[in-house]
C-alpha cells in the first residue's frame, strides 16, 4: 500500500481521490465539501473554523478573493477579546515568553483556517479552473516531476508561486556584488546584517586556507567567505533543497570550484582554521520547511555546533557563531545558558561583534513581538578552543 497521503471526496459522479500535498506535513482533511463562486465568505469561514475543507470548483480569482476575506475575518479580534481589551486592566501582562507562545498559537490557528481552501492540480501541474494562472514551473521547482493529479491548499500554492518569483529575481547581496536565488523551502537572505558581519569582521591571522560553512542554506555565507579570498570552503547541509540551492548559487557566482557543497549533519570530516555557523535563532518548533531556518527545537543545532566545534578547530582556529539575541528578549533562552554551553564545550570567547537589525519589523510598534524585536541585536561570536 502506498504511503502517499490521499485526499478523498464525493460529488455527483461518486467517490474521488488525489494525492494530498502539504509542505508542513499536515494530514489530508477528513471533511471535504465542494465549493464555488456561490459560497459567501461568512459561510466559508464558519465551515473552515469547524474543520471542513473547501475543494474549489469555481473561478480561481474568486478563490483568491475568498482567501483574503477569510484572512480579514481570522485577523479580526473576537467579541470576547475586544471586551477584555476595553475592560479596566487588572490582569497581569503576559511575560515575553507567554506573548511569543500566544502569538505562535494565533498564527497556527490562522494558518489552519486559511489552509482549508483547496485547489486541484492536474497530472501536469495545471489548475483546471477558470482564469487560473500557469503554476507548472513553480510546482515543478517545489515538488519535482508530477506523478498524477493532486490537491493542495491555495495558501501553500500562493507561497510556492511567490518563492518561484523570488528564485527568478534573486536577492541582491552587496557583499557579493551579485544575487542569491533562494529555492522554495530555503531561507532567503533578506536580513542582510548577518551577511554584513561575516563580510566585515577581520579574518583570523594568518589568513585561513580553508573554512567550513555549517548549515549553508542558500550558500550565501560560503560565497561571502570565497569572495573574501579564502581559497577553499566546505559547505554542509542536510536538506536536499538547500544543497541544490547552494550549488546553483555558487555556480551562478562563479565560485563552484572554490566551494564544495556536501551533505552532512553539521560538520564535515577534518579541521579548518575558520568554522562559520548561522543556526536558527529561536528555540521553538517549526511548522513548515522554511521555518527550520528560523526555529531550532530545543536549540539542537546551536548546541550541536558548540559541542563539536573544538574537535574541528586546529590550534589557533576560530569558530564564528552568528546569532541574534531575540530568544533572550523573548525569555526563551537566557544569555547565561548560551555562555554555559560555550564553556561546557571547551570553548572561550575571543570577541564579539554586534549589529542592530534593519528589517521593518524591528521598528513596527504594531508587531505583537515589538517589545522584544526593538531590543534585538545580531552578534558574531568569535570562539576558540580553551
Amino acid at each position: 500500500m502506498s504511503d502517499i497521503p490521499q485526499l478523498c471526496w464525493t460529488d455527483g459522479d461518486g467517490h474521488h481521490s488525489a494525492r494530498w500535498r502539504s509542505e508542513n506535513g499536515s494530514p489530508p482533511p477528513k471533511k471535504v465539501q465542494l465549493a464555488d463562486d456561490t459560497l459567501n465568505a461568512d459561510a466559508a469561514y464558519r465551515l473552515a473554523c469547524e474543520g471542513t475543507a473547501l475543494l474549489w470548483r469555481g473561478d480561481f480569482h474568486n478563490a483568491r478573493q475568498l482567501l483574503q476575506a477569510l484572512a480579514r475575518r481570522a485577523d479580526k479580534p473576537s467579541p470576547a477579546a475586544r471586551k477584555k481589551a476595553k475592560a479596566p486592566g487588572t490582569a497581569t501582562p503576559p511575560t515575553p515568553a507567554e506573548a511569543f507562545h500566544r502569538h505562535r498559537q494565533t498564527q497556527g490557528e490562522r494558518a489552519r483556517v486559511l489552509g482549508k481552501v483547496l485547489i486541484p492540480l492536474d497530472a501536469d501541474y495545471r489548475i483546471p479552473l477558470r482564469r487560473a494562472p500557469d503554476v507548472a514551473a513553480a510546482c515543478l521547482e517545489a515538488y519535482g516531476p508530477a506523478d498524477g493529479p493532486s490537491v493542495l491548499s491555495l495558501r501553500e500554492l500562493l507561497g510556492l508561486v511567490g518563492a518561484h518569483e523570488w528564485r527568478k529575481k534573486g536577492v541582491e547581496i552587496g557583499a557579493l556584488g551579485g544575487r542569491i536565488h533562494p529555492y522554495y523551502g530555503v531561507f532567503s537572505p533578506v536580513r542582510g546584517e548577518y551577511v554584513d558581519l561575516v563580510a566585515s569582521v577581520p579574518l583570523p591571522s594568518p589568513a585561513p586556507a580553508l573554512a567550513f560553512d555549517i548549515g549553508t542554506g542558500s550558500g550565501v555565507l560560503a560565497a561571502v567567505l570565497a569572495r573574501r579570498g579564502i581559497p577553499r570552503i566546505v559547505a554542509t547541509d542536510q536538506d536536499p533543497r538547500a544543497l541544490a540551492c547552494a550549488r546553483d548559487n555558487l555556480a551562478r557566482l562563479g565560485l563552484a570550484r572554490q566551494v564544495e557543497v556536501i551533505e552532512a549533519d553539521l560538520f564535515p570530516e577534518g579541521r579548518a582554521p575558520l568554522v562559520v555557523c548561522n543556526p536558527p535563532w529561536v528555540p521553538a518548533k517549526p511548522t513548515s520547511a522554511v521555518e527550520y531556518a528560523v526555529y531550532d527545537p530545543d536549540s539542537r543545532m546551536l548546541r550541536g555546533f558548540l559541542a563539536g566545534l573544538a574537535a574541528h578547530l586546529p590550534p589557533g582556529g576560530e569558530g564564528w557563531l552568528i546569532i541574534s539575541d531575540l530568544a533572550e528578549h523573548l525569555g526563551l533562552r537566557p544569555r547565561e545558558q548560551l555562555l554555559a554551553w560555550i564553556a561546557e564545550a571547551g570553548l572561550t570567547v575571543l570577541g564579539r561583534h554586534d549589529v542592530r537589525p534593519r528589517h521593518p519589523k524591528a521598528g513596527d510598534p504594531d508587531d505583537p513581538l515589538h517589545a522584544a524585536r526593538s531590543k534585538e541585536v545580531t552578534s558574531l561570536w568569535r570562539l576558540g578552543a580553551a
